[in-house]
Order: C-alpha cells, then structure tokens, then sequence
C-alpha cells in the first residue's frame, strides 16, 4: 500500500514540474528561441560539415569503386574518391567565382548606380498616367517623399554591404568555421563505417528487438528523403538558374543572368523561394526595361517554373514528399523564422518524417481499436 501511494506521489510530483516546465518555457519563449538559435549557430560548422558529406557520400564513392579496380590505389581507394569530389568541388567553385561571380557583381553595381535614374523614369511615368487611372489612385507621394528621404546608394552600396558583413560575421571566424567545415566533412566520410556501426550497436543495447527494428526502418526512409531532397534541390536550382539566365539573355532583359541565378538559388526553397525571387526580377524589370518587358519575364518565368514543376523536379526528386503545398508554406515560415535559410531549406524533409511517424503511429492505434472491436 505504501508503495502504491509513493508511486502515486512520483507520479504527481513529475506531472508537476513538467507543467511548470511548460509554463516557464511558454512565458520566456523569446529567451528559449535565443538560446536555441545560439546553440544552433555554435554547432553550425558541424551541421554544414554532416550536410557536405552527406550529399559527397555518392559520388565519393562512385570514384572509391573505380580506383579500387585499379591495383596501385587500391589500398587508398576511399581517401582517393573523397579527395577527387573535393578536388571537383573546388574547381566548379573557383569556375563559378572566377566567371560567373564577377558578371553578378558587375551587374549589381550597375543597378546600385542607376537607381536614381531608375526611381526619376517610374515616378515621370505614374505622373504621365490619367487621372482616372488605377495607379494614379494610389497615393504615391507619401511613398516618394520617403523614398526622397533615403540616400539610396549608400544603403546599398558595396562598401555598406562589405561593412555590414564583417561586422556581423567576422572574417576570421568565417574563415574558421569554413575550415572547420571541409576537415569535419571528410572524416565524417573518412569514418562513415565506424559511425553507423557505433550508432547500431548504441541502439541495439539501449533498444529492444522490435524498437530496433522500427528504428533501422525509419532510419531507411529517413535516409531516403533527406538525400533525394537535398540533392534534388541543389541540381534542380542549378538547372532553373542556367536555363533562366541564358533564356532572360536571350530576351535582352537587363540583369537577365543575374536575376536567373537569383530564382535559381532562391528555387531551393520550396514555393516561397520561387515566388519571393520571381518577384523581385519582375520589379527590378519594371524598373529598368519598363512595363511591357517585365510582363513578358513574368510569362516566360512562370513557364519555366510550370516545367520545372510538373517535368523537372518530378523527374529529379520523384514524389517521395508527398506534402501538401499548405504544410510545405508552413514548414519553410517556420523553419526560416527559428532557424534561418539553413531552416527554410531543411524544414519540408524534417515535416516529411514527421508526417510519416505521426501517419504510422496513427495506423498502430487504429489497427488496435479495430482488433480490440472484434
């Protein structure tokens, strides 16, 4: 009886303090968000240096198998293919700063520089309109006296973008963190064996047989979907970036490259990023090729997105997700709003599973009920 009443007491006693756990966490979120977001910012190197290994592991080892046919490297083959992707990587990256880079920069310069006369051109033509017309409805002058008020150029100037960077940044622990990255990353695929084996038999004790067979299977699909989501992501942004900036060219659009790459890299987020980068080219159009040219951007943009929809992205990532566009706009807002890009960009996988475990375990409950009945 005694043990009983003890029992009971443990049990209100540990229900207690997790309401005042939750009570606590609730009314200091602000603070828990902080503290999350700075361990989530000391632990960032790590988690990029797991993420770069993660979308290497393939290709290293397609090279690991061809340098194992051959006798003289077959001792070294895993070092081998690891170095030959990270030798890759460098190259397409030094390509992409030494071409592609620069052209960019030029490019935002250029605008940064005829923003004045960009801002003189679309308040004479909203002062041209009728009287009766729709935007001429719009009270402009309040926006243009603010507008007046901002020295432009040096809110976004280079120098102001370089200033803001470092003061925010730092060079030096950038540098580190970087480093730090590209040495965790290739022991991560130096050690892979080790690590998984440490983690199966780490789970294997601390589990039971069948929890640890759950556990593998999740794991599988998890595996799954991070990898076709993230490689996925990657190469249909590079494809969207290409295509757009050699079709935007093509059409004369001024900046056509540069907004390209810009839709491009903001194409890894899903629906958002698209939308958010289509945007901004449209306006940026409006402004330096007038009305009728950004229309016919928007019209190619929206094609282009259509195909990669419906042709491209399917083809790359299959339909592994399986989300709804609601849960996916959701996931990415709160993804970004705790955790930044790297947030907005992992937070559909991370839903992904979620939906999974919570769809299984509801299964589990209604094939119990169901047993229970009969």
């Amino acid at each position: 009886m005694k043990e009983k009443n003890w029992t009971k007491w443990v049990y209100w006693f540990t229900f207690a303090v997790a309401v005042i756990f939750v009570y606590k966490t609730l009314d200091s979120f602000d603070a828990v968000i902080n503290a999350i977001g700075n361990v989530f910012s000391i632990l960032m190197p790590f988690i990029m240096s797991i993420l770069i290994a993660y979308i290497f592991y393939i290709p290293s080892k397609y090279f690991e198998k061809i340098y194992k046919k051959i006798p003289i490297f077959n001792k070294h083959s895993k070092f081998l293919g690891i170095i030959t992707v990270y030798i890759i990587a460098i190259i397409l990256i030094t390509i992409i700063i030494k071409f592609i880079v620069p052209t960019i920069i030029d490019n935002i310069v250029e605008l940064i520089n005829n923003l004045p006369a960009y801002y003189n051109s679309i308040t004479k033509t909203i002062s041209e309109l009728p009287e009766d017309s729709i935007i001429k409805q719009i009270d402009f002058n309040a926006i243009i006296k603010s507008i007046q008020q901002l020295d432009v150029k040096s809110l976004f100037s280079l120098e102001t973008i370089s200033g803001y960077a470092k003061g925010v940044l730092g060079i030096a622990h950038t540098i580190f963190n970087i480093f730090v990255t590209i040495i965790v990353s290739i022991y991560i695929l130096l050690e892979r064996e080790q690590i998984l084996d440490f983690i199966k038999k780490a789970a294997n004790v601390l589990f039971k047989k069948h929890t640890y067979d759950n556990l593998g299977n999740y794991f599988k699909k998890t595996n799954i979907i991070f990898f076709k989501f993230i490689t996925s992501q990657l190469l249909d942004a590079v494809i969207i970036g290409v295509l757009l900036s050699i079709t935007l060219t093509i059409m004369n659009v001024k900046y056509g490259a540069m907004l390209g790459i810009i839709i491009g890299l903001f194409n890894i987020i899903p629906y958002i990023g698209a939308i958010i980068a289509s945007v901004i080219a449209i306006i940026i159009t409006i402004f330096t090729g007038g009305i009728g040219q950004a229309i016919w951007m928007a019209i190619v943009v929206i094609i282009m997105q259509q195909i990669d929809a419906n042709i491209i992205n399917p083809k790359i990532v299959g339909n592994s997700l399986k989300l709804s566009p609601i849960l996916i706009i959701f996931a990415v807002t709160v993804g970004g709003a705790c955790f930044g890009i790297l947030g907005m960009f992992l937070a559909v996988p991370i839903v992904a599973i979620l939906k999974i475990l919570i769809l299984d375990y509801i299964n589990y409950k209604d094939a119990v009920k169901q047993n229970n009945i009969s």
